[in-house]
């Protein structure tokens, strides 16, 4: 029997032991290394503007530089799935996202006992910088690997669903991530809370990784990633080959991604910090909302992002990738300015309804990626092909997307105008999209993705 036609028969019925071990171990892997790699971005809006970049931490630039700073380590996150994705290739999904777990765990857990800027001087934010570029590196390698493995070991006709479940671990590492912050917030001092108490949340992820290793080391390694194992000649230069036949379908990928990555990232690293923040005569202040409450509204509202996220992966497998795709993208457009007027409205209600309803969108266009990229690419390259595609749109979309939006709003003092920036990413992702033709059903065997493969 085939790799393909295994997965195919328990479609009609219930969920294998291995299946579930798959998904709990995709699901748990993403949201902790996603807890990480938030939790920068969280703390970078709050207090490291102040305390790592003490030369200009007064008024809106030190915190441009700050936001920067969670952008930089987007830039090595091609590095990270090239590495992550040739190795993937050859020596399996499974050791890559074993790898990457532990890569990002050390790295944030070092975050927190960096000394600042007063304690030890420009080499504070400088090893501040340097281990948010590991981060970059491990978060590089990770979702690919945890996106095929789920796919792959999925029934044809719940690609999409299993596919979620890794796309998921995003939304629920931010509400753990932003449900921390709102703890110490509430029970600290704002005294307390910027010498030591967002320090916590960083060396937390020393017990999360431990569980997150157990959990990933019981899973065992892609069914279609073995049959490669077994027709080794297949794949003796898979990123030469991904580049030599997929460059299109790379791409593709990239530009799809980039509006939801950059919405995502005005939830994640935006928002919160513009809420809360002091407001400035001059411009490019905050709202001067109650920093509690903001981070608690932004993490009732994310619980939209979890729940739509989910239902896109299965939308996706009945009505198709692309569609699917289409439809959040169209939501994300047209909401993009009302939610900032809701926004400056500085009603908490609003505020978190603002979000909930944008993660309308976020999630129908972020639920189906999983499902749509391993389609998009044959067997032998998948791995590369889609942490590479993956990487480059998170660059060309979240990695400086808060950083654009406070340089708006600095520049031209009208919120909205972040809005009409997300706007113009929307109509680039949805052409990008639009050009892809339906992948839902397609056959991910090797003997088919080498059939596929051009002359």
């Amino acid at each position: 029997m085939s790799v393909n036609a295994a997965s195919a028969a328990p479609s009609a019925g219930r969920m294998s032991r291995e299946e579930r071990k798959v998904l709990a171990g995709t699901l748990v892997g993403t949201t902790i290394e996603w807890y990480d790699f938030f939790i920068y971005a969280q703390a970078a809006g709050l207090v490291l503007a102040t305390l790592y970049f003490g030369p200009i931490n007064d008024g809106p630039l030190g915190q441009v530089v700050s936001f920067a700073t969670i952008g930089i380590s987007f830039l090595f996150r091609p590095l990270g799935a090239i590495v992550a994705g040739h190795l993937g290739d050859r020596i399996g999904r499974k050791k890559m996202l074993v790898f990457t777990l532990i890569m990002m765990g050390a790295s944030t857990a070092l975050i927190g006992v960096v000394p600042t800027y007063a304690q030890i001087g420009i080499a504070g934010p400088i090893l501040l910088i340097l281990l948010r570029i590991l981060q970059g590196f491990s978060a590089g390698g990770e979702w690919g690997g945890a996106a095929l493995l789920s796919v792959e070991h999925a029934p044809v006709a719940k690609r999409g669903l299993f596919g979620a479940y890794p796309q998921i671990g995003v939304p629920i590492g931010m509400i753990l991530a932003t449900f921390v912050m709102y703890v110490l917030s509430t029970s600290l001092t704002e005294d307390q809370f910027e010498s030591w108490g967002w320090r916590i949340p960083f060396l937390l992820s020393v017990v999360l990784i431990a569980v997150g290793y157990v959990i990933r080391r019981s899973v065992s390694e892609s069914p279609i990633f073995k049959e490669i194992q077994e027709r080794k000649k297949e794949s003796s230069a898979p990123l030469r080959q991904l580049f030599r036949h997929n460059s299109r379908e790379v791409i593709l990928s990239a530009l799809i991604f980039v509006a939801n990555n950059a919405a995502g990232y005005l939830v994640i690293a935006f928002f919160a910090s513009y809420a809360s923040g002091k407001p400035n005569p001059d411009g490019g202040g905050g709202l001067g909302m109650d920093r509690p409450s903001v981070l608690l509204a932004t993490t009732l509202g994310s619980f939209g992002w979890l729940i739509f996220t989910l239902y896109g992966g299965i939308l996706s497998d009945r009505i198709g990738r692309i569609r699917t795709f289409q439809l959040g993208y169209v939501w994300v457009f047209l909401w993009s300015v009302p939610m900032f007027l809701l926004i400056d409205t500085t009603n908490i209600v609003l505020f978190a309804v603002a979000i909930f309803v944008l993660t309308i969108g976020l999630g129908l266009s972020y639920g189906p990626q999983s499902a749509l990229y391993a389609e998009m690419f044959p067997a032998r390259v998948r791995y590369s092909g889609v942490s590479i595609g993956y990487a480059l749109g998170a660059i060309l979309g979240g990695a400086f997307a808060p950083t654009i939006a406070q340089a708006l709003l600095n520049g031209t003092g009208w919120s909205p105008s972040i809005g009409l920036y997300i706007m113009v990413l929307c109509v680039i992702s949805f052409a990008a999209v639009s050009m892809v033709k339906e992948t839902r059903g397609t056959d991910l065997h090797v003997e088919t993705a080498a059939k596929r493969r051009p002359r």
